[in-house]
């Protein structure tokens, strides 16, 4: 019981690295009244409303803060 215990930690901890390593989210906040695109798995909580991802690319990330009804229209 103990060696499965172990061998779940371990698997969850490698799984937790492996996307937190360039992985992209999109966030609304409210004390911006803005999406942001962070880099890190973001706490709902506060000024943090929501968040989406998570996304491989930056690219990717923008995509979808577009197609996000609940986010404004970035300029230009």
């Amino acid at each position: 019981m103990k060696s499965l215990m172990l061998a779940l930690i371990v698997t969850c901890a490698a799984e937790t690295v492996c996307f937190a390593d360039g992985s992209f989210w999109v966030v609304g906040n409210r004390a911006t009244s803005k999406c942001d695109i962070v880099t890190s798995n973001p706490v709902i909580n506060g000024d943090i409303w929501f968040s989406d991802g998570p996304y491989k690319s930056l690219d990717d990330a923008k995509l979808a803060r577009s197609t996000i009804s609940a986010c404004p229209k970035e300029p230009g």
